[in-house]
């Protein structure tokens, strides 16, 4: 059964709202990996609202420079957050398993500047599909 696209689009682009509030709400609170890994998260489903948005019935995935791929195939401004979407990818795995480091633990290994860089990627790609679906 396909999905109404506005109403994905709305659960997606309000999660990802949320998961970008709480990036912030644990980078006050020193919890730098977990502020990584939201905005990636934020960003990744700000994309998925958007692919939603244009009627895709599954969108699939967790790289957000991959869905980063999918908006360009139909809007070729996205092209120009690749680089922010690649940055971003950095931190789905490493920021929750110590086994996704080369040596320490997530929670050590981030920091201040990493989870204000992750925040303001991820705040810029939110911008980017409100924007191109209409919602800016």
């Amino acid at each position: 059964m396909r999905p109404d696209a506005n109403r994905e689009y709305q659960r997606w682009i309000r999660q990802a709202e949320r998961d970008l509030d709480d990036a912030r709400y644990n980078a006050q609170g020193e919890r730098y990996s977990l502020a990584c890994f939201l905005s990636q998260q934020a960003a990744e489903k700000a994309l998925k609202a958007y692919l939603y948005w244009l009627g895709n019935e599954l969108v699939w995935g967790h790289s957000v420079a991959e869905l980063v791929d999918d908006a360009a195939a139909t809007d070729t401004g996205f092209a120009a957050l690749k680089e922010r979407s690649s940055y971003l990818d950095r931190f789905c795995i490493p920021t929750r398993y110590p086994n996704g480091l080369p040596g320490g633990i997530p929670s050590e290994s981030f920091h201040k500047g990493d989870a204000e860089e992750a925040m303001r990627a991820a705040s810029e790609i939110i911008e980017a599909v409100k924007n191109r679906a209409g919602r800016g």
